[in-house]
């Protein structure tokens, strides 16, 4: 199997030096706020399963998405002082064909359970699901839920080019929402960052840098806009990357209907600024600022803590929320894995 992805002082509170990678075992690091340790949970993990991509002709990149040998992995989570990894796999199959997108994921689902029972105070798993066949992915996430003990289910933020708002997705939503799981969503390489190419063109990765962070942001308001949300309230979504750029200018899309109401014919529940307080977002936002800012347009108790694990985005996302100047106690261990725990039903 295959695993994808996305310091500060000692001062820092909560903060111990992480073991030295020469040494042949890695004391694993202890968290702690306010004399209390606290279970972190990583919400944003990749892995790749080789036998499901053989089925497309595909393989593994890069190599620290398998998870063959997790010892190099637990290693990582030790020293950064994280407990359990919540795995996902980033979506590649939203155009095989019903049946051999039916074996794929049997697969898929099937070597992650078989991964999260080795480790199974280490590990959880969300379930690939066939997206581009609502009613299977529907079943699929039932069966991975109730057969395999899954937490949740991880999409991609668009399926073939299609809005996640999409109607023909209300079945697998309607599944989510019975169950009470929650969903992940991760950009897709084929939506946004793909269809923009031609900007995304020259230094700088753009393409992910942008494009990535823009496909979450044009899922989510699509989600709110098209009614999704209000049709199925009871549903947990998790956005990657902090939610895209969808909290750093959410005012926005309160004003747009008041500045072009012949182009809003769909009425909401709610002012769209305010469905950013029943989603949830990863901390994968890079500074303090832009963390403290997240918490005060959506709620500490809405961000759980991501690392995007294997990609080097971050290595130090605990001391991110730890260094974080203004939160308090509670608001830390909340982010730290408080959520993420009561979300996945991790004990």
């Amino acid at each position: 199997m295959v695993f994808h992805g996305c310091r500060l002082l000692s001062a820092t509170p909560g903060y111990a030096p992480a073991p030295s990678a020469t040494r042949p075992q890695a004391r694993r690091r202890e968290v702690v706020v306010a004399g209390r340790h606290v279970k972190t949970v990583d919400v944003h993990a990749h892995c790749s399963i080789p036998e499901a991509m053989a089925l497309l002709g595909l393989k593994v990149g890069p190599p620290t998405l398998l998870m063959s040998d997790p010892a190099e992995r637990l290693r990582a989570m030790d020293e950064q002082g994280i407990d359990v990894e919540a795995l996902s796999i980033n979506a590649y199959w939203y155009k095989a064909d019903r049946e051999v997108a039916r074996e794929l994921i049997r697969i898929q689902n099937e070597k992650l359970a078989e991964i999260c029972a080795a480790h199974p105070e280490r590990f959880v798993a969300f379930a690939s699901v066939a997206l581009q066949h609502p009613d299977l992915a529907a079943e699929q996430l039932e069966d991975a839920v109730k057969r395999y003990g899954l937490r949740g289910a991880a999409v991609g933020g668009s399926v073939d080019g299609a809005e996640l708002a999409d109607p023909r997705f209300h079945p697998f939503w309607a599944k989510a929402e019975q169950l009470g799981v929650l969903v992940f969503i991760h950009p897709q390489g084929t939506g946004a960052p793909f269809e923009l190419g031609a900007r995304f063109k020259g230094n700088g990765v753009l393409d992910n840098v942008i494009g990535n962070p823009l496909e979450t942001t044009i899922a989510l308001s699509h989600l709110i806009f098209e009614g999704t949300l209000d049709r199925f309230p009871g549903l947990k979504i998790c956005a990657a990357h902090g939610g895209g750029y969808l909290p750093s200018y959410a005012a926005r899309s309160d004003a747009g209907c008041v500045t072009f109401p012949e182009r809003c014919t769909r009425t909401l529940n709610k002012k769209p600024t305010e469905y950013l307080r029943q989603l949830y977002y990863d901390s994968i936002v890079f500074t303090s600022e832009a963390l403290r800012h997240l918490v005060a347009e959506t709620g500490a108790g809405q961000i759980v803590m991501g690392t995007d694990y294997p990609f080097p985005w971050t290595k130090t996302s605990v001391d991110h929320i730890l260094g974080t100047p203004g939160l308090s106690d509670d608001e830390r261990i909340a982010m730290l894995g408080g959520t993420a725990a009561r979300l996945l039903g991790i004990k």
